[in-house]
Parts: C-alpha cells; structure tokens; sequence
C-alpha cells in the first residue's frame, strides 16, 4: 500500500497510508461536497442528485465503474480520487486530493501514486493529464511526481477558452 508523505520535512502533516478502490455511490456522493479554496473553487463538482440524475460523469455507474477509483486511508475514508479516461495509446488522469489535504505537499506523491496506478491498470498506454496553466501549485506537483510538459493549448470549459499545459509522466526520475 503506498505511504504518501510530505515533500517536506517541516511540514507537520503526518505521511498517509492509501489504496485505490473502486468509488462507491457513496464516496461519489461525497465528492460533490467538497469545496475548494479560491481560486481552486473551479474544480469543485456538480450537485450530487444532479449529476446521478443526469448521468454526468461518476454520477453513471458505469462511468464510474470503469474510469473512477478512490484513494482511502487505512480507516477507509477517502483522501483522494483518480479518473482513468482511456484515449488510444494513452490512459488520460484527472486527479483529486481531498481539499483539507491540499497545500500540504501530499501532491507529488499523490500524483506519482495514481500514474502508477494507472500504468498497472492499461498496461503499455501512456499517461498524462491536463492543467491549467495558472495552477503553478499543481504543476509544481506533477514535475516532481514524474510529469513533463509536452504541449501546451486552448480548449473550451464551462466558462470559456482556458490554456492548458499536456504533461506526460515519465516515471519519478524525471
């Protein structure tokens, strides 16, 4: 089971034990109810009883059968989430950490963590994930878990054109 702990050493948070399961309706419930700090708010969910009604993302139980798995703690709860969005050639992540535990440099080790997990699931695919280029916090993470930039673009989002960085993950040597 992966111990995900602090890049650094001040950091008083202590190291989390975790594992990758399938996420529950439960835990999918759960998830729409966290809420982010500004200007991390964006990437909060929909309304639980919408997104089940309308079948958007894990609100479908087979989305979230096949792409979404949840990241819990030695106690079961969740501490995270991954969606694996298989492209040809490519498993694309989305990530999560659960709010009260972002800032606290749990993420390089999330991250390397879920990459892992997604390499051991598509076997031969690669990985990467999209960011938004504003978010150094998450780039930073995702450098030091193994990621590269490879491209870097504009596409449409709820609220309009945003630029995005493509990063690869190239292993935790990177």
């Amino acid at each position: 089971m992966p111990r995900i702990q602090p890049d650094n050493v001040d950091n008083q948070m202590p190291s989390i034990t975790f594992r990758f399961v399938p996420m529950s309706r439960e835990q999918a419930a759960e998830l729409c109810g966290w809420r982010y700090e500004p200007p991390f708010g964006l990437y909060g969910w929909s309304d639980w009883s919408r997104m089940e009604s309308e079948g958007i993302e894990f609100g479908d139980s087979a989305i979230r059968e096949r792409q979404y798995t949840a990241a819990v703690d030695d106690e079961g709860r969740m501490i995270g989430f991954a969606q694996l969005f298989p492209i040809l050639g490519v498993t694309r992540l989305g990530l999560g950490l659960r709010p009260d535990l972002c800032g606290h440099g749990l993420g390089p080790a999330f991250a390397r963590a879920a990459a892992e997990e997604a390499l051991r699931r598509a076997s031969g695919d690669a990985v990467d994930l999209e960011v938004l280029t504003w978010n150094t916090r998450a780039i930073r993470a995702y450098e030091k878990a193994g990621f590269v930039i490879e491209d870097t673009y504009d596409r449409p989002t709820p609220s309009g054109n945003a630029e995005f960085h493509c990063m690869v993950y190239t292993g935790p040597d990177a």
